[in-house]
């Protein structure tokens, strides 16, 4: 059942030729919970984001979680994105494993990283690594921060990157989130080190399925204001 299951995620991913910026993110949020799900099971995140200065990204990303005593996540983001009229398709193999789990009153701490490399030549255009940290305030409010490091292989330039989000559950099925993230580094444009804010909600009628619904601003140092829409399905591990 866990290999169905794996190859139920990657076969979905395969559907798409969606990408979009390299985030550190859960979805389409940029900042990224400690939290890694169970051993056994699997999730496909998909969003598509659009700007004002008519930018576009989609972005669909297949991760499962493997080693029960050291859960670890391993996941391949496919990402398509136009940018002033040029169209780029990114592939990132990704992971994220759990140092200390989280829980209410106490920092919870993960570890991830990854690479991307343009579909079309292969080359290696970036190297991430982040460390999220999340502290559950109660059973409905929780706060996420990140610190970690990228390098731009194509500009070739180093970067500190960081976030805080605060999640807020205003109903059993609907979720608030706020969130502040950028990066700091030498640059020629400074409009790349411009730290960047969005908001969203999202909705989980069920286990195994949510919809996002953010508003806010990328990663990328563009000035435009980015709409987007998300979605992500879960595989629960098989029953023992």
């Amino acid at each position: 059942m866990t290999s169905i299951r794996i190859v139920t995620a990657l076969l979905t991913a395969a559907i798409f030729v969606f990408s979009s910026d390299a985030r550190a993110g859960s979805g389409a949020f940029a900042v990224d919970a400690a939290d890694v799900g169970d051993a056994g099971s699997c999730k496909v995140e998909s969003w598509v984001s659009t700007a004002r200065n008519a930018d576009f990204s989609a972005v669909v990303y297949p991760t499962c979680v493997f080693f029960p005593t050291n859960p670890t996540q391993f996941g391949l983001m496919a990402n398509t994105a136009r940018g002033s009229g040029d169209w780029s398709t990114t592939l990132m193999p990704r992971f994220k494993t759990a140092v200390i789990p989280t829980s209410i009153g106490r920092f919870g701490f993960s570890a991830e990283g990854g690479a991307g490399f343009d579909a079309l030549s292969g080359e290696n255009t970036s190297i991430f690594f982040n460390v999220p940290a999340t502290l559950r305030l109660s059973e409905v409010m929780r706060i996420s921060l990140n610190s970690g490091w990228l390098w731009d292989r194509v500009a070739e330039h180093h970067y500190f990157t960081y976030g805080a989000s605060f999640d807020y559950k205003l109903t059993e099925t609907l979720q608030f989130t706020a969130e502040v993230y950028g990066q700091s580094g030498a640059t020629e444009f400074s409009s790349v080190r411009r730290p960047r804010v969005q908001s969203g909600l999202r909705w989980r009628p069920i286990d195994d399925f949510s919809i996002d619904l953010l508003y806010g601003h990328n990663i990328n140092g563009e000035h435009s204001n980015w709409l987007t829409v998300g979605t992500t399905i879960r595989f629960p591990p098989p029953a023992k």
